[in-house]
């Protein structure tokens, strides 16, 4: 073993002297400890509630969406319908029409986010899997049917042995502010089929209805839509597809991936993430400080042991090696046992559930943990790099004489 090493791992883990350096030694160890499974942690939760989140917005929102660039709506007559339809990796495509309505039902009443869809929306986005209460139903014969999400569905008062329909109103198109309802609005009722649980902001003002009722209360013609969403073959690139469907479109059209279909909430969530990596790592820098501050002191404490060590014939670029690997020591220790730790902790939550989201969640019970590789690699060497940046500024700036 070189020499520098063998001294410093003396200095370090003898037990025939305990002094207060090196207690303070091994209090910066363990706080470089504490920082890095906070990090780990930390990390590891936000990742599982955005894959949890993703998951669920997944269920509601298709693979890619196609809107005009500029006006509301189109006619799927007037773009290449067939050839859209027929390129490779299209597993199917849902006609929408999306509009803001009224709602009302008995003496309650909300403004809502109409959603019409077509036969094959839950094949595309998966919300028959996410139904709580009641069944996924659009139409039967003649009668319509609405899904709604459940804390709207809870507001409105219904329940599942309502027996009365739903109103909705929509403006009509073009005819100003009529003297009447009849003159303001087109009306149109439809049985309450169920309730889905997915996210407060879809839950609280999102109601499925088919997409033929939706046309009959806004006056579109049989093929006009606000969107079409396009679901993928497993294993399809959507980048690829989603350049392909651009092109065959032009540049009157966007076709937007998940992604930019919720562009805030992402955006907004990897600003917190960001944010609390940030926060955590200052913590770690305040435990490399407390570093600099212990093996100061071990320097001053170890004056005898420097001077017998010159008076061998060690060089003064040895010594510093010496109280240099110490310091390094003591972060590569804290480093590896926090990132332990923390797999420890996550591990044991991914397995067991141990802290819970609490009883009125319906979709997870436990917090949801997602460790990634990246994580761990990066929360490593960025412990490292302010260990090495605070042990060089103290070998530097020691007085060995």
């Amino acid at each position: 073993m070189r020499l520098p090493l063998f001294i410093a791992q003396r200095y370090l883990f003898s037990n025939k002297k305990r002094t207060i350096i090196n207690v303070i030694s091994w209090i910066s160890l363990v706080s470089i400890a504490v920082g890095t499974t906070a990090l780990i942690v930390v990390l590891s939760v936000y990742n599982g509630i955005g894959e949890l989140t993703q998951t669920l917005f997944n269920v509601f929102d298709p693979e890619l969406k196609i809107e005009r660039v500029e006006g509301k709506t189109f006619q799927t007559s007037t773009i290449a319908y067939d050839e859209l339809a027929s390129t490779p990796g299209i597993k199917a495509i849902s006609h929408v029409v999306e509009e803001n309505a009224w709602m009302t039902y008995r003496d309650n009443e909300s403004i809502i986010q109409l959603r019409g869809v077509d036969d094959h929306y839950a094949a595309l986005t998966g919300l028959d899997t996410m139904i709580y209460e009641g069944s996924y139903l659009l139409h039967e014969g003649e009668l319509n049917y609405l899904l709604l999400g459940a804390e709207l569905y809870y507001n409105m008062g219904i329940n599942a042995y309502t027996n009365q329909p739903v109103a909705i109103h929509i403006p009509k198109r073009g005819s100003g502010i009529g003297t009447t309802m009849a003159d303001a609005f087109n009306s149109g009722y439809a049985y309450p089929a169920g309730n889905f649980y997915i996210q407060q902001d879809i839950d609280s003002r999102y109601v499925i209805a088919p997409v033929r009722m939706v046309r009959d209360l806004m006056n579109y013609s049989t093929d006009e839509v606000t969107s079409l969403y396009v679901a993928l073959n497993e294993g399809v690139s959507v980048k690829r597809t989603q350049r392909q469907l651009q092109e065959l479109l032009g540049p009157d059209f966007s076709v937007k991936d998940r992604f930019e279909q919720q562009p805030l909430y992402y955006k907004i969530f990897r600003s917190e993430r960001l944010g609390v990596f940030l926060i955590l790592s200052l913590i770690i820098l305040i435990a490399t400080l407390n570093l600099i501050a212990s093996l100061s002191l071990l320097i001053i404490d170890k004056r005898k042991d420097i001077s017998t060590m010159k008076s061998l014939g060690m060089e003064e670029e040895t010594i510093r090696r010496t109280f240099f690997n110490e310091g390094m020591m003591i972060g590569i220790i804290g480093a590896v046992g926090g990132l332990l730790i923390g797999f420890a902790i996550c591990w044991i939550q991914q397995r067991f559930g141990i802290i819970k989201m609490g009883s009125g969640n319906l979709i997870v019970n436990a917090f949801p943990v997602a460790m990634r590789a990246i994580d761990f690699i990066i929360t490593f060497l960025m412990v490292i790099l302010l260990t090495t940046l605070s042990v060089t500024f103290t070998v530097r700036h020691a007085k060995w004489q």
